[in-house]
């Protein structure tokens, strides 16, 4: 905790004084009480559990005037609030292998029924994109208040081939910042381009990192955008996904990974072929640790609800440096409050 006005806990230095008055005043209370005829009714009033209860409310008013010497010097702490001001990217893998069916019914509408509710759960002022990506990247939808237009785009999901997380997280970038220089190609119609109504693009096979505009930050330092990204696969195509997450810490984006079915995976069947699904837990360790986001696993679509329920708890609280003047005079206010009701009810005066 700091103070904004640091000088004036120098007032502290009046609470011994009002200390010592206090002492001075009870000395004097006691001289008067001898003046009493029967020094029965001066023990009487004198008594233990009377020594202690006259000494609360003042105990109390005390404590009041340290906490409102404290608000008055304006102290500021990082606490966790509430944030409306974000914009969140969804990036969902859409590659064949989603259609493995280890995650019921499959694992992409799972991954569409907890995404829509993700949706529906974000506060008014949240901005979130949708990211689709196979083998190339595109954002089907951008960073939109419209919950109608989310939930369309999230639907209108459909299955390709090969899985490109690098181009994933980088497009996912290009959405946070959109003046940004990546080397966009020409988009995919299938995952809903620019020509499809969504207001897409996409990032096809990158040969070269997109030019970096502005001088690195801490990772996970930039509070106000945030990746999820979702996929079952291994990369197979476009750019490193380890070299894409170094840029997105370098901005100070959070990426938050999730991982989707089974340990053992599944074996997909094609006309005459076959292929096991499995899942890179490693690399997206890797992609979560490096921008200081998080890392999860989801077996099945209870588990996805879950993980999503979780991730909108931490990205809708933001933490920041806050003035907590108010917290300290409430608490005063409450104690001085607290000191004149007990004197009234035991001694029918205030202090």
């Amino acid at each position: 905790m700091i103070f904004l006005w640091p000088t004036l806990l120098w007032l502290l230095l009046a609470v011994p004084i009002v200390v010592a008055l206090y002492v001075l005043a009870l000395r004097r209370r006691k001289k008067a009480a001898l003046r009493y005829a029967s020094l029965d009714v001066v023990r009487e009033a004198m008594g233990a559990g009377q020594n202690v209860r006259r000494h609360v409310p003042p105990a109390l008013f005390l404590a009041a005037l340290v906490l409102l010497i404290v608000a008055v010097a304006r102290p500021a702490a990082v606490v966790s609030l509430p944030s409306d001001d974000k914009t969140i990217i969804l990036a969902i893998d859409v590659s064949g292998s989603m259609r493995a069916e280890d995650v019921q019914p499959n694992r992409l509408a799972a991954a569409q029924a907890a995404a829509r509710q993700f949706v529906n759960d974000q506060p008014s002022g949240t901005k979130v994109g949708i990211v689709a990506f196979a083998g190339t990247a595109a954002l089907v939808q951008t960073p939109t208040r419209g919950r109608d237009e989310l939930l369309a785009a999230i639907d209108r999901l459909d299955l390709q081939r090969a899985t490109a997380i690098g181009s994933a997280i980088l497009v996912s970038l290009k959405g946070i910042f959109p003046d940004a220089e990546f080397d966009l190609r020409s988009s995919n119609p299938r995952l809903g381009g620019s020509r499809g109504g969504a207001g897409g693009y996409s990032l096809d096979r990158a040969q070269e990192p997109p030019k970096q505009q502005s001088a690195p930050v801490p990772p996970g330092s930039y509070g106000s955008a945030a990746v999820i990204l979702l996929t079952d696969g291994v990369t197979t195509t476009g750019p490193d996904p380890i070299e894409a997450a170094r840029m997105a810490a370098d901005r100070g984006i959070r990426v938050f990974t999730v991982g989707v079915g089974t340990t053992q995976g599944e074996i997909l069947h094609g006309d005459g072929w076959s292929m096991r699904v499995r899942l890179d837990e490693q690399t997206l360790k890797t992609i979560s640790d490096l921008t200081r986001g998080e890392y999860f696993r989801a077996e099945t679509a209870t588990d996805l609800k879950k993980i999503y329920g979780s991730l909108n708890s931490k990205l809708v609280l933001e933490k920041k440096e806050t003035e907590i003047t108010a917290l300290f005079s409430a608490a005063a206010a409450l104690l001085a409050l607290a000191s004149a009701l007990l004197s009234l009810a035991w001694f029918n005066r205030v202090l």
